[in-house]
């Protein structure tokens, strides 16, 4: 049993190279993984099951093929996709998954995240966060025509890239507290996650965190089995 761990793909049709990598590494993953999770973040963004554009139904093609071939998929939200609801799942053959979501794989317990509920310090975030959650706002939402949805979406990308870029850079990160109550609390042995953009290992007093890549020109997997761990970066 092999498990690979992604996330942070932000998948678009502005983005082909990223796509066709995925879908190339959907290949491998199914030949050399038993299962896939993806920890949030797939698509730059996901305004409804309803959108069938040439891109989004690929995508979920791709990702039924490889299920077909005996991968196994699931499937946490990321900030980007939290819309991505039943219709995509049953599209796309995966599961989706509550976060946090935990696992017992050789005797580790094991925390998946897409990681945002870490980032404690930006209040701005967090504020937004619980607004676009609530059922009221996405109901609403859902309710208006696809392209306004999407007009929507694009407004509020580029208004959270200029707001990103006005903060401190500490805050955008895993607020180092919120980490150790985590592990204290669910008394795990390794939390994986993405969101943050940066890919690396960390030791903790009671365990490990390791923090998934995005993919632009390069794309990152965590490879697990009984053996080892390994974070793969690899070119698209």
């Amino acid at each position: 049993m092999k498990l690979g761990f992604i996330s942070d793909l932000h998948l678009s049709e502005n983005t082909p190279s990223v796509t066709e990598g995925f879908f190339e590494f959907l290949k491998t993953a199914a030949q050399e993984l038993s299962h896939l999770y993806i920890l949030g973040d797939l698509f730059e963004a996901w305004v409804g099951d309803d959108d069938d554009s040439q891109h989004a139904m690929s995508v979920m093609q791709k990702i039924n093929h490889a299920t077909r071939n005996g991968l196994e998929i699931f499937f946490i939200h990321g900030n980007r996709d939290f819309l991505c609801g039943q219709k995509f799942a049953e599209q796309s053959n995966l599961t989706l998954l509550p976060d946090p979501f935990f696992l017992n794989f050789f005797d580790q317990k094991i925390a998946l995240s897409h990681g945002d509920n870490f980032c404690t310090e930006d209040l701005e975030y967090i504020k937004f966060k619980k607004e676009v959650r609530s059922e009221k706002w996405q109901q609403e939402f859902l309710q208006k025509p696809l392209d306004d949805r999407l007009n929507i979406a694009s407004n509020m990308r580029d208004a959270s890239q200029k707001n990103n870029s006005n903060k401190d850079i500490s805050i955008m990160d895993v607020t180092p507290n919120a980490i150790q109550e985590f592990f204290a609390e669910h008394r795990i042995d390794l939390l994986i996650h993405g969101h943050t953009h940066r890919p690396n290992t960390h030791q903790i007093n009671s365990g490990t965190r390791i923090v998934l890549g995005d993919w632009h020109k390069t794309g990152w997997c965590l490879m697990l089995d009984e053996q080892q761990q390994e974070l793969k970066e690899f070119t698209l």
